[in-house]
């Protein structure tokens, strides 16, 4: 009956956007307040709390303090947490180091190859960064719904230069695959062509097809394709320095076997075998303000790696002298997982928060 009551009482708070609004306030107020070592507060305790005022097919709306504006479905810890910002506008939608390096090497870009661009939390941020030169940003999302969650955000923020596309990028471009798995945990199976089947592409039969002889940055989340998607880029990963894109993409234990060392995996040897310098990068799987902190990189063989089964995002350049500048910092033996109940001499940026 008392769960009943709560769950009635929820729902009469999500009705109303100014009481949710203030409610939401106040459990982020709730996280700061408390002492709660080795409990995840927002996993645990608040978050299901905010996943209780919305509903799966809801839109959210919600604007960056750079006047950013992002709809989106509150269907993932990416919709939660972005809600749950703090601030309230904050300077990045999700994973704000991640956010600020893709901006970064970004600069002066004039073809981005992006695979899995959800609603565009990345892609948009990218797009608008390289719209002045001329920049094009080719989003690949073959999630229907949040493929049109982007082309909304495109919309909204007057940007003409992201491309969606429905393909996932593979190693070949004659396989039909399906999503498997709910929205943002949906990883890619091979099928036999059906209504929820999607054609695969390379990247460099896709950018030949669309006359690009030059790729700048590939940006790949796609759940354990990134490996396929890289080698449907050897011709882009194999040019010199100067000419080879930079590559940030996520790797997980569930698809990435670093037992012998995140150094000796198939992927990784991939790209250092053609001349990059691969780094993983620390980052919040969340929404956290980090703004001013530098970007903290660990070198590919000094990862702190245990823990149950997790992921995280690497980046990979043939001149690691692009991060020599004050807004990076080289550390080593951490975890590039930034996790605030956890260890702080692992799991907290170097200086603390």
């Amino acid at each position: 009956m008392a769960q009943d009551k709560a769950l009635e009482a929820l729902s009469r708070i999500g009705g109303k956007d100014d009481w949710r609004t203030a409610f939401i306030r106040q459990l982020v107020s709730f996280e700061g307040q408390i002492q709660a070592p080795g409990v995840d507060v927002r996993e645990d305790l608040t978050g299901p709390l905010v996943d209780a005022l919305f509903d799966d097919d809801q839109v959210v709306r919600k604007t960056l303090s750079t006047g950013v504006t992002f709809e989106f479905l509150y269907r993932s810890k990416i919709a939660r947490d972005f809600v749950m910002s703090t601030p309230e506008a904050p300077d990045h939608a999700w994973e704000p180091q991640t956010s600020r390096i893709l901006v970064d090497l970004a600069k002066g870009a004039k073809n981005v190859v992006i695979g899995g661009a959800y609603f565009g939390d990345h892609a948009v941020l990218i797009a608008r960064a390289i719209a002045g030169d001329g920049g094009v940003v080719h989003a690949f999302e073959p999630n229907t719904q949040q493929r049109g969650m982007l082309m909304r955000n495109a919309e909204l923020n007057g940007l003409s230069n992201i491309k969606p596309r429905p393909e996932g990028l593979w190693h070949d471009s004659t396989t039909n695959l399906k999503l498997v798995g709910y929205d943002s945990f949906a990883n890619a199976e091979v099928a036999e062509a059906g209504d929820d089947t999607f054609k695969t592409v390379t990247i460099a039969d896709y950018l030949k097809a669309a006359g690009v002889d030059r790729l700048d940055l590939i940006v790949l989340d796609i759940e354990g394709a990134e490996l396929g998607a890289l080698k449907g880029a050897e011709a882009f990963l194999s040019a010199p320095k100067g000419e080879a894109p930079a590559i940030l993409f996520e790797v997980h234990r569930h698809y990435v076997d670093w037992s012998n060392g995140l150094e000796n995996t198939e992927i990784v040897k991939l790209l250092t075998d053609r001349g990059y310098t691969v780094f993983a990068l620390r980052d919040f799987n969340s929404n956290y303000d980090l703004a001013g902190r530098p970007v903290e990189l660990i070198p590919v063989d000094a990862v702190y790696l245990e823990g149950p089964p997790h992921g995280f995002n690497m980046v990979a350049v043939k001149d690691p002298s692009v991060f020599d500048g004050p807004g990076y910092s080289i550390v080593r033996d951490v975890s590039p997982k930034y996790l605030r109940h956890k260890d702080p001499k692992l799991h907290h940026p170097v200086g603390g928060l």
